[in-house]
């Protein structure tokens, strides 16, 4: 289905269906498509990525902590491998596009939702590890696209803080 706003989603209207693939594809285009496929078999409507520039959303100290990953012996390893880089998600764009799929992506950092923005996505989302930074989740919200925000790892009062922040921005 075509949505272009949330007016057109409920449970008395359409269940949108979104598979979450994130990091899941191991930093390979090919298992992307493979989940990207997968997706489409199961009836989804959108598939999602995550997008971070690992030098703004992680400490040197944390980087170079040990981690032993197939990717090599550090956060620093593992976490470059699994990111995916903006030509990547342009093969991405291309493959959704062909397979008539939606897509978009959670940004971690300003820095990432600035480069995600050349694809016009049709919402938003805030990662729930993000929910707690209210200047970014102003950030999103300054985009006035749908939002959606995720909210495992928050309290109460924070998404309130969130929903009155989408409520401000994306409704005025």
């Amino acid at each position: 289905m075509n949505i272009s706003n949330f007016g057109q989603l409920g449970s008395d209207k359409y269940i949108y269906v979104i598979a979450e693939i994130g990091i899941n594809h191991n930093g390979s285009i090919d298992l992307v498509k493979k989940l990207i496929d997968a997706a489409i078999e199961a009836n989804c409507d959108a598939v999602k990525f995550q997008k971070r520039d690992i030098n703004t959303v992680y400490s040197e100290e944390i980087l170079d902590q040990p981690r032993e990953s197939p990717w090599g012996t550090t956060q620093r390893d593992q976490k470059n491998a699994l990111e995916l880089s903006i030509q990547d998600y342009e093969k991405i764009d291309d493959y959704c596009k062909k397979r008539n799929i939606d897509w978009f992506a959670s940004s971690w950092d300003k820095k990432s939702q600035l480069a995600m923005r050349k694809f016009n996505f049709k919402f938003n989302k805030i990662a729930s590890a993000m929910a707690t930074n209210l200047d970014f989740v102003n950030y999103v919200a300054s985009e006035k696209i749908p939002t959606f925000a995720s909210t495992g790892m928050t309290e109460m009062e924070d998404i309130e803080k969130n929903v009155n922040i989408l409520k401000i921005i994306l409704v005025s």
